[in-house]
């Protein structure tokens, strides 16, 4: 896996995770797109795609348009579209992927182990 890391690649990339929604957690994905190769996947969760290095070339199913974003361009993806992804320049184009981290059992769930962490709650031990 050597395209892709959950840690930053380099000093420019740490600072994009960051001029985003501070509202925490977030997961960030980094990778790169080589030249000449074309990248697709369908978007598991709603995301921001931020571009450094080169200009990126972006295409959705859903959409009869084509972007290019240039370095420090973002763009929005949904859940559930297809995305395809290349770049034209000679350097390999950096992307940051970030989506929200799911939380999952809602606020009822979270709330009980609150009370649990409080030792209040019916599962606390005594």
């Amino acid at each position: 896996m050597d395209q892709a890391s959950p840690q930053c690649m380099d000093s420019d990339s740490s600072l994009v995770a960051y001029q985003q929604d501070e509202s925490l957690p977030k997961v960030v994905v980094h990778f790169s797109v080589m030249p000449g190769a074309t990248l697709t996947w369908r978007v598991e969760a709603d995301s921001t795609l931020t571009v450094q290095g080169e200009r990126l070339w972006l295409t959705r199913i859903s959409s009869p348009y084509d972007y290019w974003l240039a370095p420090g361009g973002t763009f929005r993806l949904q859940r559930g579209e297809r995305v395809w992804l290349s770049t034209d320049g000679e350097r390999a184009a950096r992307v940051s992927l970030t989506c929200a981290l799911p939380t999952k059992g809602g606020v009822f769930r979270r709330w009980l182990g609150k009370l649990v962490w409080l030792r209040m709650g019916p599962l606390a031990p005594r």
